[in-house]
């Protein structure tokens, strides 16, 4: 599917397996992330989608989103784990089994 940035329609993107990036465009964190999560989509085939925190607030509050960059795991719409702060390639492959 590939890396998807969010502009709408959350829902229809996460019903099936999705993972989504919660970001900001000014954290730390968030920039050292990016390409780890950009090179895993075009590993994988389901949909990685960046939401911008600032732009979207109303989707950050629905998720409890305190600290970024969080990283939630999506199955059939529904949450399956999150991760919140900076991960290598090695430990996001892992969070993503």
């Amino acid at each position: 599917m590939g890396l998807i940035h969010y502009e709408n329609d959350f829902s229809s993107l996460i019903k099936d397996k999705a993972v989504v990036d919660f970001y900001a465009t000014w954290c730390g964190p968030c920039k050292m992330f990016g390409p780890v999560f950009e090179d895993a989509s075009k590993e994988n085939d389901f949909n990685f989608i960046k939401l911008d925190v600032d732009k979207y607030s109303d989707i950050a509050r629905e998720y409890g989103i305190m600290s970024i960059p969080t990283i939630i795991l999506f199955e059939n719409g529904k949450e399956v784990k999150r991760f919140t702060g900076f991960m290598n390639k090695e430990e996001f492959v892992k969070f993503l089994k």
